[in-house]
């Protein structure tokens, strides 16, 4: 991936932002120049909390080239609590503890790097969500 493009797509990747319709207050991820409910123009920026739950989920044994070395990983549909469906790895987690409706939250992670002196291409991940302890 070329830098420009890294650098374009470093809030959706970093940050979760994506864009809320104007019109119908639709939720949009990732970012989109027209609203999939109402097809109104939908340029305001949004940034999502990055809180969800597990909708969906697999596991990848037979991984895409680039990334073997993770194999075998939970890949997952995250419903976010503002309404979209994200799809992201899983990380910090047992595979055996994964459930549909596991609550969960977006975390920054090492997605790949391009070769052995490339960039490092980091991203959202989804781990189960850390409870705040209440004093």
């Amino acid at each position: 991936m070329e830098v420009s493009r890294h650098w374009r797509l470093k809030d959706q990747r970093y940050s979760l932002v994506g864009e809320t319709c104007e019109h119908c207050g639709v939720k949009l991820f990732p970012p989109r120049d027209v609203c999939l409910q109402c097809e109104a123009p939908a340029q305001e920026l949004y940034t999502f909390t990055g809180l969800g739950e597990v909708y969906s989920y697999t596991t990848v044994y037979d991984a895409p080239a680039g990334f073997e070395h993770q194999a075998p990983y939970t890949v997952a549909l995250i419903k976010l609590e503002e309404g979209p469906l994200v799809t992201a790895q899983l990380t910090d987690i047992d595979r055996d503890a994964i459930h549909i409706g596991l609550s969960v939250e977006m975390v920054t992670r090492k997605l790949y790097a391009e070769g052995d002196e490339g960039t490092i291409v980091y991203g959202y991940k989804f781990r189960p969500r850390l409870e705040t302890a209440v004093a």
